[in-house]
């Protein structure tokens, strides 16, 4: 039996082979994010190793959330004199950096990414662990003078004794670079300005004794947790932060986490549609495959095989074509994680492929997908095969039926679709997102796997009416074209569902996106009042000059500012809240519309006053007049009253969680050094907005990282921030219609192998082979419609579902987008033309009389 295993195998392997396509694309996809996170988690790893003080003294961050406010939280700088009196510290640094800055050169275009990696200015004060060293030039000196890395330097075309420009939140100045560093570790893809301590203190801080950080070096014998005791001791508890080099490694990383985390599951969600798709493929080819060798298979059981030496020999099968796929889907993967580390490259993380990274974990998973994967597709498959009666070998018949198999798919799919339309019916219904969300989920899964198990079920009606015009257009070929897509409805079924899953997620997003876009766009015209909304490209703060510059701007009438504010509130009902709060400037009524429910905006603006949504207000038990205990962050405590409730629907924008927001006065006392977030202008009298735009764009022009917005162009930036997202579903949706296509042109070429000694007949009595052609041609679109059509249709449910759930946080427009629909359906057609392509020439090649005499 094994020997006529490996015969049978290597005699399919042509067949097999678009079957193994779709097993080296799902464990490509696993592979390679595993591979590349990897990769990048060791690389990471090992710079924080290498960088970290043996202790660092730092802020104390008592408030999680990590909205930028442009406000540097410090330390004062004589800790680093205090601690070198403390038994076992070797030697002190002063710290004085700031992210997230912005630096111009003389054609004012930043040196830094706007989008990306953060460009940060810092203190050159190189040590043992100093990632970088200086390669040319000399160090700075005074506030004129500034290295830059030269990682940058190449890439911006910055030689020594060029000026740049700092924009720093104390104020703008400009240095001359008088020397070049360069990286001894991998460089994150962040743009590094170096500038000697006082300046840094004084240019970037605006204090000449303050410091971000204090790091200490251990004097030999000494451990890091011991020092941390000691420091710790000295400073008094929770007063500072206080890190050994392992806490602070160990911090770095959490903070790079998010970001891999977004590129692996972005890799394994691919990974996990190619498995989807892949799952119909395989299983329809053993299906037929099993059902052509019907006669080889019932030969074996009248030679004495039993059931399970034929079960075990397909699931063999199974097993090598998983082996081989995995095998060339690592591969794949490797090649895949090398191509995103040079992707990686061309973004300024500059990872090195001889440092790639392949643990244990990775081939292990990447075998268990990719064999578990076959292995599971090919056991309904092997379990049908071991059913073939030895009299089978004496008839020309397939054992593929339609009778009670399709009955007992039908109360199955019946039952599983009649729970997930009732979850989904609850989703729409609930008034609470995480319910709803809940139900969604659940419904979304029911629902798909109700349409691949009934699918069969749908082929002869859905079939009929799509190719219905088939015999008035095409005749006699068009006839026998629809006949074939109705011979086996689980094949063709089975077919169609790998186009349905990609179609069905793609139609679901793209009426989700669709919805979110209009919702964006009704709540931007219903609350912005503003001629023109000034913010930063990356929506980080800029300095106070930018401010300053718009409001002397000739023809400016009102500037309304915004202030984000991370904070922590104890509400009436004794639960505490961290959130984000806004501040904002007087007058805000004139450029923005927000509903109360009670109190106004003057209420809400007052000193000691703060406003937020009544829904929010109602589940904490706060009313007006309520006092509320707000943290800043810093430990900068302070009570305020409730002086206004927000209908939140009506004013989202202008607030988070909870939808707090107050007076600017209160977030510049509380939290002092911040910046602006956003500036609301309006023209004055007697200047229309259509000329104040290029006069603030004029003015803006030193500043590149902020921009001028009006409605249409906010509009604009929210539709591309969702569009990511549906390029995202199109990307998903790319690699399902692959797979698929491999999956329409395996049925049709087994088909045509099934169908040789009717087509030989067929050619025989007339049929020329453009008609042939032409047949398999109609027959694979309609295959392809057909798949496309259950898949939109379901994706229409679950978009509407989504929106209903995005109803309950404000977004309640539905759009449909119709046209991607019809695109989507059209497009579908042509992938059945392309896939006909191979098994209709083939077919139109066969010699007549070998077909008819094909057995």
């Amino acid at each position: 039996m094994l020997k006529a295993t490996l015969r049978s195998f290597l005699a399919h392997k042509g067949r097999l082979l678009l079957s193994a396509l779709a097993v080296v694309l799902s464990v490509a996809f696993v592979a390679g994010s595993l591979i590349f996170s990897d990769t990048v988690t060791r690389t990471f790893d090992r710079l924080f190793a290498s960088t970290a003080a043996d202790v660092t003294v730092q802020p104390k961050e008592d408030l999680t959330s990590q909205v930028p406010t442009g406000a540097t939280e410090t330390v004062p700088a004589a800790l680093a004199e205090r601690l070198k009196s403390v038994d076992g510290v070797a030697a002190t640094h002063v710290d004085a950096a700031v992210q997230n800055i912005t630096v111009v050169d003389v054609r004012n275009e930043p040196v830094g990414s706007t989008t990306g990696a953060p460009t940060i200015a810092t203190n050159w004060d190189p040590t043992d662990r100093s990632p970088v060293r200086l390669t040319s030039g000399h160090a700075p000196h005074g506030s004129g003078e500034a290295l830059l890395d030269a990682d940058t330097a190449e890439k911006k075309h910055v030689r020594i004794g060029d000026t740049l420009t700092v924009l720093a939140q104390p104020g703008s100045f400009k240095v001359r670079i008088v020397g070049i560093a360069t990286f001894t570790t991998t460089n994150p893809g962040a743009a590094l300005v170096f500038l000697d301590t006082p300046t840094a203190q004084t240019k970037l801080l605006g204090r000449a004794d303050a410091a971000t950080s204090i790091s200490v070096d251990a004097a030999k014998g000494v451990s890091d947790a011991q020092l941390k005791r000691r420091i710790a001791a000295e400073l008094g508890s929770g007063t500072y932060d206080v890190q050994t080099a392992d806490e602070q490694a160990t911090s770095d990383a959490a903070d790079l986490g998010g970001f891999l985390d977004v590129i692996k599951y972005v890799m394994l969600g691919f990974a996990g549609i190619a498995v989807l798709v892949g799952v119909f493929l395989i299983v329809n080819t053993f299906s037929m495959l099993i059902a052509q060798r019907t006669r080889e298979l019932g030969l074996l059981r009248a030679l004495g095989a039993d059931r399970r030496q034929v079960r075990r020999s397909v699931l063999t099968e199974a097993l090598l074509l998983g082996l081989v796929g995995s095998t060339l889907g690592l591969a794949a993967g490797i090649g895949l994680a090398a191509g995103l580390i040079k992707l990686m490259g061309a973004f300024g993380m500059n990872l090195k492929s001889t440092e790639m990274v392949i643990g244990w974990a990775t081939p292990v998973t990447a075998y268990v997908v990719g064999v578990g994967v076959t292995f599971l597709a090919a056991y309904l498959p092997a379990r049908r095969a071991a059913g073939v009666s030895p009299m089978a070998a004496l008839a020309d018949a397939e054992i593929a039926g339609v009778g009670r198999p399709l009955k007992v798919r039908g109360v199955v799919g019946t039952v599983v679709g009649v729970l997930g339309a009732a979850a989904l019916a609850g989703c729409a219904t609930s008034s609470k997102t995480a319910s709803a969300a809940s139900l969604l989920g659940l419904g979304v899964v029911l629902t798909l796997i109700a349409t691949v198990i009934a699918g069969p079920l749908l082929v002869r009606p859905v079939i009929r009416v799509l190719g219905a015009a088939f015999p008035a257009l095409f005749g006699p070929v068009g006839r026998m074209s629809q006949r074939n897509a109705l011979r086996n409805p689980r094949r063709t079924g089975a077919t169609a569902a790998a186009l349905m899953v990609g179609l069905a997620l793609v139609g679901g997003m793209s009426v989700a996106s669709a919805s979110m876009s209009a919702s964006f766009d009704q709540q931007i015209d219903k609350t912005l009042g503003a001629d023109f909304v000034v913010q930063n490209s990356n929506f980080l703060p800029f300095p106070q000059e930018v401010t300053d510059k718009v409001r002397a701007t000739d023809g400016v009438g009102l500037v309304v500012r915004q202030r984000f504010t991370p904070v922590a509130v104890r509400l009436p009902d004794d639960k505490r809240v961290e959130t984000t709060a806004a501040g904002y400037d007087n007058r805000l009524d004139d450029v923005a519309h927000i509903t109360y429910t009670q109190g106004d905006t003057a209420a809400a603006l007052a000193g000691g006053g703060i406003a937020m949504d009544a829904d929010f207000a109602k589940k904490h038990d706060a009313r007006i007049g309520s006092t509320v205990a707000v943290e800043f962050p810093g430990g900068r405590k302070t009570e305020l009253k409730v002086a206004a409730l927000t209908d939140q629907e009506g004013s989202d924008g202008f607030g988070m969680q909870g939808g707090l927001y107050f007076g600017i006065a209160t977030v510049e006392k509380y939290l002092p050094g911040g910046q602006d977030s956003a500036l609301y202008v309006n023209a004055g009298s007697g200047t229309g907005a259509d000329r104040l735009r290029p006069r603030l764009e004029r003015t803006l022009d030193p500043y590149p990282q902020v921009q001028v917005r009006d409605q249409a162009d906010y509009k604009k930036l929210v539709h591309d921030q969702i569009a990511v997202l549906l390029y995202l579903v199109y990307a998903l949706l790319g690699l399902a219609i692959v797979i698929a296509v491999l999956g329409v042109v395996n049925t049709l070429a087994l088909s045509v192998v099934e169908r040789t000694r009717e087509i030989g007949l067929l050619r025989a009595i007339g049929l020329a082979r453009r008609q042939l052609r032409r047949m398999i041609r109609l027959e694979s679109v309609v295959i392809a419609v057909f798949g496309a059509v259950l898949g939109l249709a379901l994706g229409l449910v679950w978009g509407v579902c989504v929106q209903q759930v995005l109803a309950l946080q404000g977004m309640r427009v539905l759009a449909i987008p119709w046209t991607t629909i019809v695109a989507v359906v059209v497009g579908s057609a042509v992938v059945g033309i392309v896939a006909a392509l191979l098994p209709a020439l083939r077919a139109s090649r066969m010699n007549v009389l070998a077909a008819i005499a094909h057995d």
